[in-house]
């Protein structure tokens, strides 16, 4: 089993991510995984990553607050508890409008070799 304590787990700079604070739970410098990682992003208010796709998947699910997935297809606001999935090369950007800070959980599997 590997434990990671939400107040020592690693941060973790992603690029094109604003006035967020990022840690990771599971996986890469949080210890061994074998299929996916876990992360949170605690997301201040007006903070924002820009219209990205990446080539896996990604799961979020909002902890705390409010946060507004943007897909080109449109945008979703989630609130505690609500999840979403992010296709394969689907282009999504995260939005916290609210005055109050937020919190997602993202769960998202590592790139193989032929995806980096």
């Amino acid at each position: 089993m590997n434990v990671t304590r939400f107040e020592e787990a690693p941060e973790y700079f992603p690029p094109n991510h604003f006035s967020m604070r990022c840690v990771r739970l599971q996986g890469h410098e949080a210890g061994p995984a074998e299929s996916l990682w876990l992360g949170v992003s605690a997301i201040e208010p007006g903070g924002y990553t820009t219209s990205d796709a990446s080539p896996v998947e990604k799961h979020y699910v909002v902890l705390e607050g409010e946060v507004v997935v943007v897909t080109d297809e449109g945008e979703a606001i989630l609130t505690a508890f609500d999840s979403c999935r992010i296709a394969p090369g689907e282009r999504r950007a995260l939005h916290n409008r609210s005055r109050s800070p937020a919190k997602i959980l993202l769960a998202m599997p590592f790139l193989r070799p032929e995806q980096c």
